[in-house]
């Protein structure tokens, strides 16, 4: 039979055209492709970087936020307790009515800055949460090509945090 005869002629010529088309595809992908795909994930390891980055700086300002408020909180009330007792011993009662507002006025202030600076702390922890979170979301999808939604993303960063 004459086609199993040259069999062999069109093999060898298919061989040839088959590991040329397969040497193209494996040098267009090794060429074409992977250099962009790996610049896709050295962006995103970047942006994760940042990311991280952000939030420590947010913490730390919040830590040196909570540190301004103690020491102010140890100021007023050494000074506090200076201007009381100079008060008792100079005067009598008067006086002692005097300090007892002054005490008060103190406190209020105080309690103002106080909650002040409880507000500054929980905006600072809230906005770490939301960069981390937004970031959990972001990663998520990129990586796992999985879609989270934001309040999935804030449980488990709020987790993540309560542990950490």
């Amino acid at each position: 039979m004459p086609q199993i005869n040259q069999l062999a002629d069109v093999a060898f010529s298919q061989f040839f055209w088959l590991l040329l088309v397969l040497a193209i595809i494996y040098f267009g992908i090794g060429r074409g492709m992977l250099p962009k795909i790996l610049s896709t994930v050295e962006a995103r390891d970047n942006r994760v970087a940042e990311d991280l980055a952000n939030a420590e700086r947010a913490r730390s300002a919040a830590d040196e936020i909570e540190a301004a408020y103690r020491a102010r909180i140890e100021a007023s009330r050494g000074e506090a307790v200076k201007v009381t007792q100079a008060a008792k011993q100079a005067t009598g009662r008067e006086a002692e009515e005097r300090v007892k507002a002054a005490d008060a006025e103190i406190g209020a202030k105080v309690e103002t800055a106080e909650a002040r600076i409880r507000a500054a702390t929980d905006a600072a922890l809230a906005e770490i949460e939301t960069v981390a979170s937004e970031a959990a979301q972001e990663m998520v999808a990129k990586v796992a090509g999985l879609k989270v939604t934001s309040a999935r993303a804030a449980k488990a960063v709020k987790a993540a945090m309560s542990n950490g």
